[in-house]
């Protein structure tokens, strides 16, 4: 008989809290909520109205300060360049995955 192996995952460690993402994150919690408002990170909010938000957008938040300080963009432009480079990445793995195929 064998059984999966599972890795389990408490809830915590893969949704923060808006004070635990600005402390991980750096930034200051009213920023992490303009970020969620013009879309360049995602967060949900609970019926007590807890913002919360995964663990996997602290890279989100290093591309957005990246391009910030790179670039000096605003957020609304940065939002757009994000949008851009996301098509480019897909565009460019559909080629990819064409090329092998015609191999």
């Amino acid at each position: 008989m064998s059984y999966a192996m599972v890795r389990a995952v408490r809830p915590s460690l893969e949704r923060l809290s808006l004070e635990e993402f600005a402390v991980l994150s750096g930034l200051h919690p009213d920023l992490i909520r303009r970020l969620v408002a013009l879309g360049l990170i995602e967060a949900h909010c609970d019926t007590a109205g807890t913002l919360w938000i995964s663990r996997s957008e602290l890279a989100a938040v290093a591309r957005v300060q990246r391009l910030r300080a790179g670039f000096a963009l605003n957020y609304a432009a940065i939002g757009l360049v994000t949008d851009l480079l996301d098509r480019i990445a897909v565009l460019e793995a559909a080629l990819r995955a064409a090329q092998r195929r015609g191999r």
